[in-house]
């Protein structure tokens, strides 16, 4: 009997081919007594220049794909793997206590790991537990005869499955050979889903099961756009799913006539249509889905794909490239929005009950651990100004407190920089992301100070909401179109143009085809979204006349009390 799971259809597109499982194998092991300890090292030996083998040819792929900065962290691992003082420790351990090899590596480099994190002053050997952690998880799989799975490695056409996908792991898919992935948790918004969108793989997630279902190898057909999957579909299941991606793929075709045409009304309206980008490689993206501008340049993602803080150096070469390939376009870039959950091996943040309420974005940047940090990045942003059309957002921000600390920092940097006669452009916009609700209420206060609004819709919705949107349990609170979500929305756009400022919209709900009627009627300036969501928004707003979309906008605010009544209502206008 043929398996059919139902998902969140997060990226769209149509895919058949066999399961990559990037699941943890089980790495537990007793721990007991032998007598040939010759042959315990002999073991030991085996697996580390197995693994050896292993993180230089990730590191060399590394090096080709990613970049040398990047592959750079493999190095760190090779050394381990060849530290004389720690695997003679490990082999001391095998001789004198007569344990099998799994039992000795792991009190070595557990004491090793416990002495570097221990250090809580000395972010460098607090790295190096790291490392030795993973170097350690890679020879105990060797050892136990287990694979790791590494998503860098895939070199054939595969549909990856994991419980979920960190946005280190999806960063490293290969699109060539990487047809879809399907998760058993997250949403439309989570990061996984977002950059699935920028690379163009069909996604589905939150399908709660996928990883208990499917075997490695066990056939798969995948539609990104409906939320199906099947399990060894049969012949006629796939050439549906197959005609159902040719079909996708047309449309697509007919989109792609729409790449260098303005975003225009059919009463003659212009809205910018931008795109969200995580790293200066997603220009591609940006200019082949023809955005008139770069609405969110995740910062985030210099730090989490470097080995250590990104110099000043470091990120003035990848802002400046970014500006440049934009060709004078306006480029938005949100400074670092760490915590949550995008951590740095290098930067211990402390334990929190719940990180999304917590220490993170602008709160480490106004902190005595992150000032420096932030400093560094201000400095970067003004040099590279020169380059393109720069605007800088400042993230999670509640109070004008925060905004005008941040701007305080900003102001004495770029006078620093002129003091050094460093070159820096005259004008830069400086405006905040509207992600808090506490910020979106009191809008217009911030607006007589800010020079934008980007409104950050995957955070707004979910505390407005209260409900994480990650939780499956409470995932149907996860309501973009609840009229609470549309005032507030509203609010935010009336107090920018109130004070001649303009409002945008970076969150996912920018190119959501229900949400962009209501936007468009509400007076959104700016939509920014995944760059593949771009002509097809296009093509929407080229059928929609803004009279009738203000007029719906309004009876959504007015007349709907629910989500539904507000979705039945755009269909009717769509109709």
């Amino acid at each position: 009997m043929v398996d059919m799971l139902k998902g969140i259809a997060a990226s769209d597109g149509v895919a058949v081919a066999k399961a990559y499982l990037l699941v943890q194998p089980d790495l537990s092991f007793s721990k007991v007594s032998v007598d040939d300890t010759d042959a315990e090292a002999k073991r030991l030996d085996d697996a580390l220049s197995k693994s050896t083998e292993e993180l230089q040819f990730i590191r060399d792929k590394a090096a080709q794909t990613l970049g040398e900065a990047e592959a750079q962290v493999f190095d760190a691992h090779l050394m381990v793997l060849s530290d004389p003082e720690m695997v003679g420790q490990i082999k001391q351990n095998i001789s004198d206590n007569k344990v099998n090899a799994e039992s000795a590596l792991t009190e070595v480099t557990d004491m090793y790991i416990g002495m570097f994190e221990a250090m809580e002053d000395n972010a460098y050997m607090q790295e190096r537990a790291a490392d030795i952690r993973d170097v350690t998880k890679r020879v105990l799989a060797h050892l136990l005869q287990v694979t790791l799975p590494n998503p860098s490695m895939i070199n054939e056409e595969v549909v990856v499955v994991a419980h979920d996908l960190t946005p280190s792991d999806t960063a490293q898919l290969d699109r060539n050979f990487v047809k879809a992935f399907v998760t058993d948790i997250g949403g439309r918004t989570s990061h996984s889903a977002i950059m699935a969108r920028s690379l163009e793989i069909p996604a589905i997630v939150g399908t709660k099961e996928i990883t208990d279902k499917v075997a490695a190898n066990q056939m798969l057909a995948v539609n990104g756009i409906t939320g199906d999957v099947i399990l060894d579909p049969t012949e006629e299941q796939k050439a549906e799913f197959i005609a159902a991606g040719e079909a996708y793929a047309a449309q697509k075709a007919e989109w792609e006539k729409l790449k260098h045409a303005e975003t225009v009304t059919a009463d003659g309206k212009h809205f910018e249509l931008a795109a969200n980008i995580g790293t200066p490689k997603d220009l591609t993206g940006v200019n082949n889905n023809g955005a008139e501008a770069v609405g969110l340049y995740r910062t985030e993602f210099l730090y989490m794909d470097s080995p250590d803080f990104p110099t000043e150096e470091d990120q003035y070469v990848a802002y400046k490239a970014v500006l440049e390939g934009m060709d004078g376009k306006p480029v938005v870039v949100r400074t670092m929005d760490i915590g949550g959950d995008k951590e740095l091996p290098y930067l211990t943040l402390p334990h929190e009950m719940n990180p999304f309420l917590g220490y993170r974005a602008l709160r480490i940047s106004l902190s005595s651990l992150g000032e420096d940090m932030f400093r560094t990045q201000l400095r970067a942003l003004l040099r590279a100004s020169v380059h393109g059309n720069l605007r800088i957002m400042f993230p999670m921000v509640a109070t004008l407190g925060e905004f005008r600390s941040a701007k305080a920092l900003y102001t004495e940097e770029r006078q620093k920089l002129i003091d050094e006669g460093v070159a820096v452009a005259d004008h830069i916009e400086v405006g905040i992301m509207i992600e808090i609700p506490a910020a979106a209420v009191i809008a217009d206060k911030f607006a007589k100070e800010v020079d934008f609004f980007s409104i950050g819709t995957n955070d707004l919705i979910q505390y407005t909401m209260a409900a994480d949107r990650m939780n499956e349990r409470v995932s149907y609170l996860y309501q973009p179109y609840n009229p609470s979500i549309l005032r507030l929305i509203k609010h935010v756009v009336d107090s920018a143009h109130k004070e001649g400022k303009w409002a945008g919209m970076c969150g996912e709900m920018a190119g959501d085809q229900t949400a962009v009627p209501l936007l468009m009627g509400i007076g959104l300036d700016e939509f920014s979204m995944s760059a593949t969501s771009i002509l097809k928004t296009r093509s929407l707003m080229k059928r929609l006349d803004t009279t009738k979309m203000q007029e719906l906008a309004t009876r959504a605010l007015d007349d709907c009390d629910t989500m539904e009544e507000v979705e039945a209502l755009v269909a009717e206008y769509l109709a």
